[in-house]
């Protein structure tokens, strides 16, 4: 019983980051009617903002502050240049600039920074929560800082076209799998995952679909033999097939009524 409580409350630790990315990429999903591919980039570049800020001796709350609003004006940025121009063109186009967004921030972080895995500080510690040797501090700081974020957007900026999401998800899960441009490639994939599994119509369904997704990938490894950490997001990704199946608008999505 002790394992599988760890294991869930593991899950729902990297389920809070997971949660955070699934918001991010099915709000900017709402706002311009695409998949953003470079929504982790993104992401991972503003975390590297933090990271640089604090080498210059800034605090890490100040860093993590700083950090969003640089954030959240890259995304209007990016908004002007890139998805107004493309918000009426084929979706093949949109794509391919995606991609193209994708491989110029990944490469002008690695120039900047270099590829070399860089530690990443965390607030809040390594060390049990509470003495409980189930959830470390950081583990609760990460899913603290994740639903206060939501309470937040729910309470006052459901409706905001550009959010600074990625980026906390990119702070938050830096201190686990280490700084470099290629961190959040991984995360991207079990955001766009919980995203889908949720509802890309829901905010609220990419919250729970990022819990359910950490959760189940991490019981996955640990209680379906052979699966380890190598088969866990194909075997996340098949139960969200397996859901989608049934409701391919996703759990707390609503159906896309095409009128002819």
């Amino acid at each position: 019983m002790e394992l599988f409580t760890n294991q869930v409350l593991a899950g729902i630790a990297t389920g809070a980051i997971y949660a955070c990315m699934a918001l991010a990429v099915v709000m900017i999903y709402q706002a311009i009617d695409h998949l953003n591919f470079a929504q982790g980039e993104m992401a991972m570049f503003s975390t590297f903002i933090s990271w640089q800020l604090m080498q210059w001796g800034i605090p890490y709350w100040w860093a993590f502050l700083a950090t969003l609003i640089i954030s959240f004006a890259g995304g209007i940025l990016i908004e002007r240049l890139l998805f107004k121009p493309l918000a009426k063109a084929p979706v093949l186009t949109n794509v391919a600039g995606f991609i193209a967004l994708y491989g110029i921030i990944n490469s002008f972080a690695g120039l900047i920074w270099d590829f070399t895995i860089k530690q990443y500080p965390t607030p809040f510690g390594s060390s049990p929560f509470l003495g409980s040797q189930l959830i470390s501090t950081h583990q609760a700081g990460m899913i603290g800082v994740t639903v206060l974020l939501l309470i937040l957007l729910f309470l006052f900026f459901q409706y905001t076209r550009i959010s600074a999401i990625g980026a906390i998800a990119g702070i938050l899960i830096a201190p686990v799998v280490f700084l470099e441009p290629n961190m959040m490639l991984g995360v991207l994939l079990y955001g766009f995952a919980a995203a889908v599994l949720g509802g890309l119509t829901s905010p609220l369904g990419a919250v729970v679909g990022g819990f359910l997704v950490g959760i189940f990938e991490n019981l996955a490894g640990t209680y379906i033999p052979g699966v380890g950490n190598e088969l866990k997001l194909p075997i996340a990704l098949a139960l969200i097939i397996t859901v989608l199946v049934f409701k391919p608008a996703g759990l707390l999505g609503r159906p896309i009524v095409k009128r002819v």
